[in-house]
């Protein structure tokens, strides 16, 4: 578990999953979840460029993987209400 919490600290990995999950959970639809998500994703990243960093895959497929988990906790409550 310690692993688990020490890489999803590395480079605020967890922040990308939650802001994944908050755009997916609070979308109109899958284009609009998918659409916004992967800006996100992407202008993250190349802020991370733009300040001297580089491109990181995991960071980025953190937010991609937490928009969808949004999207589905989305789907799952308004199918049972």
């Amino acid at each position: 578990m310690n692993k688990l919490i020490t890489w999803l600290t590395t480079s605020n990995r967890h922040l990308h999953l939650l802001g994944g999950v908050l755009i997916g959970l609070f979308a109109d639809g899958l284009y609009c979840a998918a659409y916004a998500v992967i800006l996100t994703a992407s202008a993250l990243e190349f802020k991370d460029i733009r300040w001297g960093g580089r491109w990181d895959w995991i960071d980025w497929l953190m937010t991609i993987l937490g928009g969808t988990l949004g999207f589905g906790l989305q789907s799952l409550i308004l199918t049972l209400i």
